[in-house]
């Protein structure tokens, strides 16, 4: 039986922890709107003009970067079908940091909430840095990317999408709907330009696709394909915006999982296509030496002026909507924290007309702009390093998702060969393999030749950023234990079985 405290919890009418109950706007979008919300999060055009040419680069992975990009969806998969089972269960805009509470106790969520925290605000300055650079490059000029006006722009983007994502969902959704069309359809019409000049033209160094490139058995060792693999990591993460917004969604207990696990496979062909028409045309040579921008360098030889700037479009409509989707999923994070009373009331904030996290919002855009002048004061380099640390928290939040999901439901994983699959192995296993792939990191990258910057403490710098933001979470979390010592007090629970045996909804949890 479920105690008082938990029947109360879930009553929206007498608990502002319930789903629903929090202020934000019930039923604001539909299905549709999720699904965008979900992708343009992950900034595929941005993504893959960033990622792709290291991917290509690494020693043993060449012309098998699709088979990369193959591999590294698996966990994706595995994780969103976890977020998808707890979302049933609680589709609280906390995500991992409610469900992680509820399944591990309280200190485990307040960690899995510190996670989506801290790679949100470190992920603002790179994708600010991106928008103001192409926003120059959109007028064909070729600014320093640490030069005054970069800096503006930047600033002026992250100032835009809060104040967009302050006036209200809708307005938020509709945007992303925009700019993911004119995304994916640039990524699209560049893919069959590509592979028709490949057959038709034969352009210089181009390559006939092969199924090999899809195969990962025919990457050379597994050593590369783990490093890739480190790389591809980034390039799919962001997907979980779409349940961040679960309490605004339609059908809340479903849409959100279910736009989810339909976002990793829209993505994954996205980057599977897009990368066999980029090599195919220019070889895997020249996406190494263009590294840092392959649809840049590809954009002037695959259209012909002036449509080559429909890829400096493309990207930087990514970049900005990836900004946006950004800050929403971070404000709902700290809007759920400080309901449950894990951080400062304050931030539980709504606006009373358009029915945002309005002191979360706005928080989360002025932190994103101290960090992002704070980072390239100091160096370009340590801005990269900084991103390269981000697989550290991507990994840690998304690991611990899956390991909540097989605790939680821990009751009902012997009940049926489908539950012990998707309830237990699948989210198990994808937790496993994103905390391998964090210990594999830590690894390789405290190696100096692999990072931008000089060594920190004897240690890559991406290594120490990682550690430090992790660890500055753990100590925030021993304060929050003195100074708000009634969250910490939470014990941990378990599904109600009546989950698995509706299609939708919501339902009281038992405590374990």
């Amino acid at each position: 039986m479920a105690t008082t405290a938990a029947t109360t919890r879930t009553d929206a009418s007498t608990d502002s922890t319930a789903p629903g109950a929090k202020g934000l706007k019930r039923n604001a979008i539909g299905y549709a709107s999720n699904l965008v919300i979900a992708v343009a999060s992950v900034a595929p055009a941005y993504s893959l003009a960033a990622t792709l040419g290291l991917i290509v680069a690494v020693q043993g992975v060449g012309l098998q970067s699709p088979a990369v990009l193959l591999v590294s969806f698996i966990p994706m998969l595995l994780i969103a079908a976890a977020y998808k089972y707890l979302n049933r269960a609680d589709p609280d805009c906390g995500t991992t940091f409610a469900w992680a509470t509820r399944a591990m106790g309280p200190r485990a969520g307040w960690m899995g909430g510190w996670g989506i925290f801290i790679a949100d605000v470190i992920v603002m300055a790179n994708l600010a840095q991106i928008a103001g650079i192409y926003t120059f490059h959109l007028w064909r000029a070729n600014p320093s990317s640490t030069s005054f006006g970069v800096v503006a722009v930047g600033i002026l983007w992250i100032v835009v999408m809060t104040w967009i994502c302050y006036r209200g969902i809708e307005l938020s959704a509709r945007i992303q709907q925009i700019l993911l069309t004119v995304e994916v359809l640039t990524l699209a019409a560049f893919a069959i330009v590509a592979l028709i000049k490949v057959y038709a033209n034969n352009p210089p160094h181009s390559i006939q696709p092969s199924f090999s490139w899809v195969n990962p058995f025919d990457i050379s060792s597994p050593g590369a394909l783990i490093d890739g693999v480190l790389l591809g990591l980034f390039i799919y993460w962001g997907w979980d915006s779409g349940v961040s917004v679960n309490e605004e969604t339609e059908n809340s207990a479903e849409t959100p999982g279910s736009a989810a696990v339909l976002s990793t496979i829209l993505l994954l062909l996205i980057y599977v296509v897009v990368s066999l028409a980029a090599q195919a045309y220019a070889g895997p040579k020249a996406l190494s030496a263009n590294s840092s921008d392959v649809l840049g360098f590809l954009g002037g030889k695959v259209f012909p002026r002036p449509l080559d700037l429909l890829l400096v479009i493309t990207v930087l409509t990514s970049a900005s909507a990836s900004t946006q989707t950004t800050i929403l999923p971070t404000a709902r994070t700290t809007l759920s924290m400080a309901r449950w009373g894990a951080i400062p009331k304050v931030f539980g904030k709504i606006h009373a007309r358009y029915q945002t996290p309005s002191v979360s919002t706005l928080a989360m855009g002025g932190l994103s702009i101290l960090w992002f002048v704070i980072v390239l004061l100091i160096s370009t380099n340590v801005l990269s390093d900084s991103v390269t640390a981000l697989g550290f928290m991507i990994a840690f939040y998304y690991g611990l998702t899956g390991f909540a999901c097989a605790i939680y439901y821990r009751r009902q994983l012997l009940s049926s060969a489908r539950n012990f699959v998707l309830l237990g192995l699948a989210p198990l296993l994808g937790g496993v393999m994103l905390w391998a792939i964090f210990v594999k990191a830590m690894i390789f990258y405290g190696h100096r030749a692999n990072n931008y910057s000089p060594d920190a403490f004897g240690l890559g710098l991406p290594d120490v950023i990682g550690i430090i933001g992790l660890g500055l979470g753990i100590v925030l979390m021993i304060v929050s234990s003195f100074t708000l010592p009634e969250f910490f007090r939470r014990r941990p629970e378990v599904a109600d079985p009546a989950l698995l045996l509706a299609d939708s909804g919501h339902r009281e949890p038992d405590t374990a």
